[in-house]
């Protein structure tokens, strides 16, 4: 962990370096994920088969390859109720949070009497990518599935690395209105949604987060596919003033650093002191997380204390720009209302992070790597596309047609010029 001060005479540098620092996939990956595509594309089935018994240590066949309704069924069933239930409150509340993000269609005419407008349409297809490495995640299934059902996606197809499915994910996918399961995992899964693979039917649009080689290949496929964003390591800023109890904030930041040796957590504060309390309260529940080795990883390769003035941090903030930030300050608006480049903003402090992963509503699948200055989270409008409308009449197409023609003419695009002029009586 390192840390700095505001006004020490190289934070500027010092800073700028630190936030530029890599923590991403090392180029190697892309060269092993090319040949995976490649071989997916060319064969298929076959060789979703072979590295499921390469990579996964595991036998699957063109029937075993897709998760059962039964399996999805007993494996629900097989859910603790209290998780259950859990999963349904979240549903509930990602479902309504989303469904109030639908666009209008809209149509008008304006004053040449052109008749103008556009509608929204849902996606045909999504394919889910739900990890199976480091834990079992429930919640990403929610957060990917659930806006794509309200959008309303016909075919929700997840997939995850093969292996122990866990009741929970299960019980998620059944609550969200995933229609399709499939065991594979990592670029290959990619590939079968970007591609199609054996029973495995290509895709529109694929969501959801990964690891290095799923980043890769998501990158790849870009283009015969939509994709929702490439994810880097998780992320969170927390401004905090003295008032607060050190060890709520150090549950904060250890909240992400516990994702990934690669997550970054950084503390903004005004009180020397008490980020001193906080990098002890990091200490001693490090030693009792069951992920602490890699929390304590992240912490210690990735994790930083900056000592500023409060007015400071939105500026500070906008150049880190963040997955998530917390502001657990009073009158948190005052400060985060400057805030233009963060994934989501946590106002006061009884907004940890941790509710915005499960059950506010709002999507968590954010920005990451300072993606934050450029782009948004997933949303309704992952999942719907919008159609522009033109009509004209014989007397609006009048008015238009000159300058179409002018323009297309001095483009050198003759038939786009005579597709005007022609219904002028000019061709």
């Amino acid at each position: 962990m390192r840390q700095f001060r505001f006004h020490d005479p190289d934070f500027t540098a010092t800073f700028a370096a630190f936030i530029d620092e890599r923590r991403e996939t090392p180029d190697e990956v892309d060269a092993i994920v090319r040949d995976i595509l490649a071989a997916v594309r060319a064969e298929g089935l076959p060789a979703l088969l072979r590295f499921a018994r390469e990579f996964d240590g595991v036998e699957l066949d063109e029937g075993s390859i897709r998760v059962s309704q039964a399996e999805i069924d007993a494996g629900a069933e097989a859910c603790p109720q209290d998780v259950r239930d859990a999963i349904a409150f979240a549903a509930e509340r990602i479902g309504s949070y989303h469904a109030r993000q639908r666009p209008a269609d809209l149509r008008f005419t304006d004053d040449a009497g052109v008749e103008l407008g556009w509608r929204w349409t849902a996606l045909d297809s999504v394919g889910i990518y739900v990890p199976g490495g480091r834990a079992a995640y429930p919640s990403t299934v929610l957060m990917n599935a659930v806006p794509a059902g309200v959008a309303g996606v016909k075919r929700i197809a997840m997939v995850t690395p093969p292996g122990r499915l866990q009741p929970a994910v299960l019980a998620a996918a059944q609550a969200a209105g995933v229609t399709e399961i499939w065991r594979v995992g990592g670029a290959q899964a990619v590939a079968a949604l970007a591609y199609g693979a054996g029973p495995i039917r290509p895709v529109d649009k694929i969501v959801g987060p990964g690891n290095a080689f799923v980043t890769a290949a998501k990158r790849r496929v870009y283009g015969v596919v939509g994709i929702d964003a490439l994810a880097g390591p998780s992320e969170i800023v927390v401004v905090a003033d003295g008032a607060n109890k050190p060890d709520w904030i150090a549950a904060d930041l250890l909240s992400q650093a516990e994702h990934d040796p690669a997550a970054q957590s950084i503390l903004i504060t005004d009180d020397a002191a008490f980020a001193a309390r906080v990098e002890s309260a990091v200490a001693v529940q490090l030693t009792s997380l069951s992920t602490g080795t890699d929390a304590g990883a992240s912490w210690r390769d990735h994790g930083a204390i900056i000592i500023a003035p409060l007015e400071e941090a939105p500026g500070l903030v906008d150049l880190i720009a963040p997955e998530h930030v917390e502001f657990a300050i009073d009158a948190p608006e005052r400060l985060a209302d400057r805030v233009r480049h963060a994934g989501a903003i946590f106002l006061g402090r009884h907004a940890p992070e941790a509710i915005g992963d499960y059950v506010a509503g709002s999507n968590h699948v954010l920005p990451t790597s300072r993606a934050a200055r450029f782009s948004s989270g997933l949303s309704l409008y992952d999942f719907l596309k919008r159609t522009s409308i033109v009509k004209c009449d014989e007397a609006s197409f009048a008015k238009l047609a000159p300058a179409t023609i002018a323009l297309a003419e001095a483009e050198g695009l003759p038939a786009h010029a005579r597709s005007a002029a022609i219904r002028m009586g000019q061709g």
